[in-house]
């Protein structure tokens, strides 16, 4: 990464948790884009109180995904496990199939409100890109390294832990990145079930006809988003540097 992108991400980090801690500085520059006497600073809950929520919540959800989509793809790469694969990928892609609207109008009526339906659906949602892309992390591996390392005296689990989560860890940062950049996102629905995220500042901007919270809800997702997605990048290429596969 070069000097003016660390600038550049640090001066992005730099203004949106200033806009978090002391939003009051900014309403001059929200205040065109509200209606009538509303405050331009969505006030009702702290916003570095949703932002602190709404990234807790996509991390557990996207830990949570990762460590079964994960478990999956090993699953589904061991010799005795081939026949495993069908079943994985069918419980992976059961996210894709069900909107994320509808997982919460199922999960609603036996969890109740809150974060629980939204973690739910984060889950399921994440399981695809980090599944596929582990699935082809493994799969990808040089044979004769894995002849090498049988050749060590290596058992199974060693060959796993020490050679091939090691070599595949780029493609599974890879999945996981996007899990978490699209959680980031889906996860703003969650405030239609009560669920405390940043969703509140743009459903009550819709509700009210207030641009100026819309945008604000937007905006901080947005900046998350791309913060989130510069540090997976930042992990993967130091993951691919001591796989040996770049400079």
């Amino acid at each position: 990464m070069s000097r003016a992108s660390r600038c550049a991400w640090a001066a992005l980090l730099a203004l949106l948790g200033t806009f978090l801690i002391t939003p009051g500085r900014f309403a001059p520059l929200f205040r065109p884009l509200t209606p009538g006497d509303t405050p331009p600073i969505y006030a009702q809950t702290p916003l570095l109180t949703l932002a602190a929520n709404h990234l807790l919540l996509v991390a557990v959800a996207t830990l949570t995904a990762a460590v079964i989509a994960l478990g999956l793809a090993v699953a589904a790469t061991r010799p005795a496990g081939r026949d495993v694969l069908p079943f994985a990928r069918s419980v992976a892609r059961v996210g894709q199939t069900f909107p994320p609207v509808a997982v919460l109008a199922l999960a609603v009526p036996i969890f109740g409100f809150g974060a629980v339906p939204t973690l739910i659906a984060l889950v399921l949602y994440g399981l695809l890109p980090i599944f596929e892309t582990a699935l082809t992390g493994l799969d990808g591996l040089d044979p004769a390294v894995m002849e090498a390392a049988r050749g060590m005296g290596m058992t199974d689990w060693q060959r796993l832990l020490r050679v091939e989560l090691p070599l595949a860890l780029p493609m599974i940062l890879s999945g996981i990145r996007l899990a978490a950049v699209i959680g980031l996102a889906t996860a703003t629905i969650g405030s239609t079930v009560a669920a405390s995220t940043l969703g509140e500042v743009i459903v009550s901007g819709l509700l009210t006809g207030n641009t100026a919270y819309v945008l604000q809800g937007g905006l901080v997702v947005s900046a998350l988003a791309l913060l989130i997605d510069a540090g997976f990048r930042y992990l993967e290429r130091g993951a691919t540097r001591r796989a040996g596969f770049g400079s």
